[in-house]
């Protein structure tokens, strides 16, 4: 007969060293973003980390992260395990790839695995991943026709073997890059992160006294899996359908989702989503997963743990299309497409629980590379910049939307002194754009205008990666839809959203990035609401 109070002794301390985990894998992130030198990483928090057990699934992950590394991670430590035999992995080994299909998506983003030995036997592994400032090839942007222009690709390959780095391919991808002491100099926090994420844990388990993560991996993912099967219960069952319609690069893209509801899972089926394109903007299946699965559990379980057992509950299924491109497809604006998932299958959830979806938002990233140097005649400084920017999100059943948050992506903005730090451009305005947040009984979340120029005998080339230009994001039960973006110069010349272009010395970029839905009636938006929108300055007149 067993004993209620051992079990409820050892039910508090397995608590303890789940809590334990987190901590390390915490440790494990704010590693990357003390050591990173990329500021998309070290500013921005374009990364993840995580620890995983022996057969590669994911235990836990850092607080500090996007969806869309987080989740690719989690498929990802499977395609390092099929490829590197055990017997080759070896104490301080380190493992390597930026594979689109294998890693998160693109090219940009390293994803790097290291195994973790106690006593000699494996426990575990830590994965981590970022993206760096520049892959080599075009560059970060939409105008190459396959995979092959758009950077060194690196399949899963040692970056270090017994704690030695293998200097030769340290010197291939400084020949390929543009940037590299910035990206070389990530690729050694990577490793970083995933040394002291091991550190950590072997100094835990042989604090506590533990063998291996068995005991606790069960305890994680048997509490995970309980939770999930309650909270899928209490779901209406059935299938719902959703589409929505985005800019593209020279035609407009339309992405269809079903979303259905079982008994003991939930499913997305991309069929009917348009062909892949000729152009950088398409995304893989892993990708699209990622931010389906996403949105998947921000509506059944935001609170329970994101790990295998979570994951297990969601499938995604596609023909070969936009959102499951295959090899060798462009695909470095992959982002754009796989940011817009959430508010696709979004759409559809919004049917199966009406009244409980936020309005849709800006939604992908308004991400903007500059290559920056002296115009022609001229001395000055080269530099690559990278910044991320975000419009407004959605309004909510119960409350306004956020202005100017990476939704779904949840990257930071960079800040304005960090950017013009990295290159010769100065960033003369940035604030919330009024009146771009649809109008409703809850109004959306407000876009930004930014304004750049390059510093005097400069100019630069900079890669359009923006949506929602001609296709605004639309308003929920009855709401408005948000303000569409715009492009142009200080001139008033129309720039496009996608694809290199050029800022020609003594004129400025201006990006106005789109608002947020609105949701409900805006008859019934309360005369206080009004008048604060007016106060704030986020409308113009009491009205929008």
């Amino acid at each position: 007969m067993s004993d209620p109070a051992k079990n409820s002794i050892d039910e508090i301390r397995m608590q303890v060293m789940w809590n334990r985990l987190i901590s390390v894998v915490e440790e494990q992130a704010l590693t990357l973003l003390r050591t990173a030198f990329s500021t998309s990483v070290r500013e921005s928090g374009d990364l993840s980390a995580g620890v995983f057990d022996p057969r590669g699934q994911m235990l836990a992950q850092a607080v500090t992260g996007t969806p869309g590394h987080v989740n690719t991670m989690a498929e990802a430590v499977l395609h390092f395990i099929n490829e590197i035999p055990r017997e080759d992995m070896f104490e301080g080994d380190t493992y390597v790839t930026n594979d689109p299909w294998k890693g998160t998506g693109h090219l940009h983003d390293i994803t790097m695995v290291s195994p973790s030995f106690l006593n000699g036997e494996l426990v575990a592994f830590f994965a981590c991943t970022a993206h760096v400032v520049d892959v080599g090839g075009r560059g970060f942007g939409a105008d190459a026709k396959s995979v092959y222009e758009e950077g060194i690709q690196l399949p899963i390959m040692k970056f270090a073997e017994r704690g030695i780095v293998r200097l030769d391919l340290v010197r291939i991808i400084r020949s390929n890059v543009r940037e590299p002491n910035q990206v070389v100099g990530d690729f050694y926090s990577l490793a970083a992160c995933n040394e002291v994420g091991h550190r950590r844990l072997i100094d835990m388990m042989k604090e506590i006294g533990l063998s291996s993560l068995d005991s606790l991996g069960e305890f994680i993912f048997s509490r995970t899996r309980a939770a999930m099967q309650e909270r899928i219960a209490s779901l209406p069952k059935g299938s719902w359908t959703n589409e929505l319609t985005t800019d593209g690069y020279d035609a407009p893209v339309t992405l269809r989702a079903k979303v259905s509801v079982h008994d003991n899972h939930l499913d997305v089926d991309f069929t009917g989503t348009d062909p892949m394109s000729k152009w950088g903007i398409n995304c893989p299946i892993i990708y699209s997963k990622a931010y389906a699965c996403y949105a998947l559990k921000c509506v059944v379980a935001p609170d329970i743990p994101n790990n295998a057992a979570s994951l297990a509950f969601f499938t995604v299924n596609s023909p070969v299309n936009i959102l499951n491109a295959v090899r060798p497809a462009p695909v470095a604006l992959r982002h754009i497409f796989g940011h817009m998932v959430p508010d696709l299958v979004l759409g559809a959830f919004a049917k199966a629980l009406p009244g409980k979806i936020l309005a849709e938002g800006a939604g992908a990233l308004w991400n903007i590379h500059i290559s920056v140097g002296p115009a022609a005649g001229a001395q000055g400084r080269r530099a690559e910049v990278l910044m991320f920017n975000s419009g407004g999100m959605g309004a909510r059943p119960e409350l306004d939307g956020l202005s100017s948050t990476a939704f779904p992506s949840g990257v930071h903005t960079m800040p304005i002194e960090a950017t013009e730090h990295t290159g010769p451009i100065v960033i003369w305005r940035k604030e919330l754009r009024p009146g771009s947040g649809g109008d409703g009984e809850f109004r959306g979340g407000l876009g930004q205008i930014i304004e750049i120029a390059p510093l005097e005998n400069h100019e630069f080339d900079f890669s359009a990666m923006f949506d929602r230009v001609n296709h605004p994001p639309k308003g929920r039960c009855g709401g408005q839809n948000g303000k569409a973006g715009i492009v142009k110069l200080d001139d008033g010349t129309l720039m496009r959203p996608k694809g290199w272009q050029h800022v020609p010395a003594g004129r400025r970029l201006i990006m106005e990035l789109p608002g947020g839905g609105g949701y409900g009636d805006p008859a019934k938006r309360s005369a206080a609401a009004r008048a604060e929108d007016v106060s704030k300055g986020y409308v113009s007149e009491n009205k929008q």
